[in-house]
């Protein structure tokens, strides 16, 4: 009879340490997609902090090339354009982080409203259909045109630029959650809920809306890069924040002009933080979808 081999407490304990590291790498794999998102916002925390110079200050001659100096050079202004930039992750993060919040907020709201009432009789079930025929209608404006209509009415500041990208995108959410709605509000468990006597109200907030927004809060991410791309957009048509804010918009919008004559240095550096911030986002939309997944 083979009897078997009982270990020590210290070979347990060495194997048990062994296996911590390759947890922790593990654990880091999957969640990796992240870091990039992360380090997004530590830019958008210490972007103005470790900028080398003003970023609304002229410190330097007109369009010159990078340098000692100027490590991206300066644009037609004279400004620097590695301060700028640095400078813009703040600004433009923060105002894609509002949109995201009020666009999401908003839309959850009238999408569950629209969703679980929309087919009712009764002042209720109209005002449910007219909230759902308006996130249509508002979704079957352009983005840029609704955005630019609102700036031009309220003034060109961050506030109402995130309003404005925030209603105009607002339906996105809106009817996804909408749709989630319709498919969960006749669920074995929610019609038991209203057997049992629960109110309306009580089954929209305990069980409706709580089985509905996974899909809604996982584009959430998707909807805070649109709001950087569009917040660009705005700022390069030139309605959205005015110079000499630094915004990555209207640092596209002012070096056009010379990266057409071969000065490319003021427009490729904004482009390059613009795309960084967009890619990020996309990964933690990646991440979200694989954890709803597995």
């Amino acid at each position: 009879m083979v009897m078997p081999t009982l270990k020590s407490t210290s070979e347990t304990d060495v194997d048990r340490s062994a296996g911590r590291p390759a947890g922790a790498v593990a654990g880091l794999r999957r969640h990796a997609a992240l870091i990039p998102f992360g380090i997004l916002l530590l830019f958008a925390v210490i972007g103005p902090i470790v900028a080398p110079q003003p970023a609304t200050e002229v410190v330097g001659t007109p369009s010159t090339a990078p340098s000692g100096d100027h490590w991206f050079g300066t644009d037609s202004n004279g400004f620097d354009v590695f301060s700028r930039t640095l400078t813009a992750f703040r600004l433009d993060i923060l105002i894609a982080i509002a949109v995201t919040l009020l666009a999401t907020v908003v839309g959850m709201a009238i999408g569950a409203i629209a969703g679980m009432y929309g087919s009712r009789g009764g002042l209720l079930g109209v005002i449910a259909g007219t909230l759902g025929r308006t996130i249509d209608l508002v979704q079957a404006l352009p983005v840029m045109i609704g955005g630019l209509v609102i700036v031009s009415f309220f003034g060109r500041n961050e506030v109402v630029v995130s309003i404005a990208l925030a209603l105009v995108l607002m339906p996105f959410q809106g009817r996804l959650m909408r749709t989630e709605v319709l498919r969960t509000r006749n669920d074995g468990y929610v019609t038991a809920a209203r057997m049992s006597g629960e109110s309306e109200i009580r089954i929209l907030f305990r069980h409706v809306i709580p089985n509905s927004c996974a899909p809604v809060l996982e584009n959430a991410s998707a909807i805070f890069g649109m709001a950087i791309i569009f917040c660009a957009g705005l700022g390069f048509l030139g309605v959205g924040i005015p110079l000499p804010t630094a915004e990555w918009g209207n640092m596209l919008a002012d070096g056009a002009a010379d990266a057409a004559v071969g000065r490319w240095w003021p427009a490729l550096f904004p482009v390059l933080a613009l795309a960084y911030s967009v890619w990020a986002a996309s990964k933690v939309t990646t991440f979200i979808s694989r954890r709803r997944r597995t």
